[in-house]
C-alpha cells in the first residue's frame, strides 16, 4: 500500500541522464532565441508586406534567375558531392596508402578555411589567366565568372559534410558481408549496388541535405568566382545584399523569406526519403 501511494505522488520518472530536464530547458531556450525568434521576425516583416506587394517582389523575374542560380547550383554540387564523397570516403576506410593521414586532414580543410579565402583561391586557380585557366582557356573553357565556376565552388564547400558523414557508417560495415555476397555468385558491381549501396543510403541523403543546405546559402566563396552577372551568375544571397545596400528592405525581405521557403520544402522531402530509407536498410539505423 506504502509504495502504491509513492507511486501515485510520483511526478515522473527519474531520468537516466543526470540534469536532462536543465539540459533540455537551456537547448529549448537556446533553439528559441537564435533560430525560432529571427525566423519568426523574418516572417512577421514578409507578411506586413500583403500577399500581392510580396508576390510582386518575390517574383521578379531577377530575383527568379538568382534563386534558379543558387539552388540549382546547389542541388548540381550536392549531386556531385554525394557520388565523389561516398567515394572518397570509401578510399580513406577501405586502403592503406601512403600520405592517407594528409588526405584525410585535408577534408576537412573548407570548415577551417574562411570561405572568402576560398573563393579568392578558387578564381586564382580557375580565371582565364589563372594557374589551370591558363590551359583552358585556349581549349575554349570559362569556368571562373560562370554558373560552373559557381557549382565548382560550391562542391569544394560542401565535399565534407558527405565524406565525414559516411564515413563512421562505412567503418561499421564488416568485409564479411562482401566475402558472403561474393561466395554466394555475386559480381563487384552486384555487391556494389545490392549490397551495400542501400545500407549506405541514409547516410549519403543525410550528407547531401548537408551539402545542400550549406551551398543554397553560400555567399563568401562564390562572389569572387561567379561574376556575378545579372540573369546569368547572380546567387540569391549576393541579390539579398544588393537589395540591403539600396535601401529596399521589402524586396530583400521577400528574397529571403522564399529562399527559407524552398530550403525548408526541399530538406523536408529528403528527411522524409532519409527516414523511409532508415525504416527499411539496416546500416545508419
Amino acid at each position: 500500500m506504502h509504495s502504491i501511494t509513492r507511486k501515485r505522488w510520483r511526478l515522473r520518472q527519474p531520468s537516466v541522464i543526470p540534469g536532462f530536464g536543465l539540459a533540455l530547458g537551456v537547448t529549448l531556450a537556446w533553439l528559441i532565441f537564435i533560430v525560432l525568434i529571427p525566423l519568426s521576425g523574418l516572417l512577421w516583416k514578409s507578411s506586413a508586406l500583403g500577399w500581392q506587394n510580396f508576390w510582386a517582389l518575390a517574383l521578379d523575374v531577377r530575383t527568379l534567375y538568382a534563386l534558379r542560380m543558387s539552388f540549382g547550383g546547389a542541388f548540381i554540387a550536392a549531386l556531385v558531392n554525394a557520388v565523389l564523397g561516398l567515394i572518397l570516403a570509401w578510399v580513406l576506410v577501405r586502403y592503406r596508402f601512403p600520405g592517407k593521414r594528409i588526405l584525410d586532414a585535408m577534408v576537412d580543410l573548407p570548415f577551417a578555411l574562411p570561405t572568402a579565402v576560398a573563393g579568392i583561391a578558387l578564381t586564382t586557380l580557375y580565371a582565364p589567366n589563372g594557374w589551370i585557366g591558363q590551359f583552358l582557356t585556349p581549349l575554349g573553357i570559362k569556368i571562373a565568372f560562370t554558373p560552373v565556376g559557381i557549382v565548382i565552388a560550391l562542391i569544394f564547400v560542401g565535399l565534407p559534410f558527405v565524406v565525414r558523414t559516411a564515413q563512421p557508417v562505412m567503418e561499421e560495415i564488416d568485409r564479411e558481408v562482401e566475402e558472403a555476397a561474393a561466395t554466394l555468385g555475386a559480381s563487384r558491381f552486384q555487391t556494389i549496388t545490392r549490397v551495400l549501396l542501400p545500407g549506405l543510403a541514409p547516410a549519403a541523403l543525410t550528407g547531401f541535405a548537408l551539402a545542400f543546405a550549406r551551398a543554397a546559402g553560400e555567399y563568401g566563396s562564390v562572389i569572387f568566382i561567379a561574376g556575378n552577372k545579372p540573369y546569368v551568375s547572380e546567387i540569391a544571397p549576393l541579390l539579398i545584399v544588393i537589395r540591403l545596400e539600396e535601401y529596399n528592405y521589402s524586396a530583400a525581405t521577400a528574397i529571403a523569406t522564399l529562399m527559407l521557403f524552398i530550403s525548408f520544402t526541399m530538406l523536408l522531402i529528403i528527411n522524409l526519403i532519409q527516414s523511409w530509407s532508415r525504416r527499411r536498410y539496416g546500416y545508419g539505423a
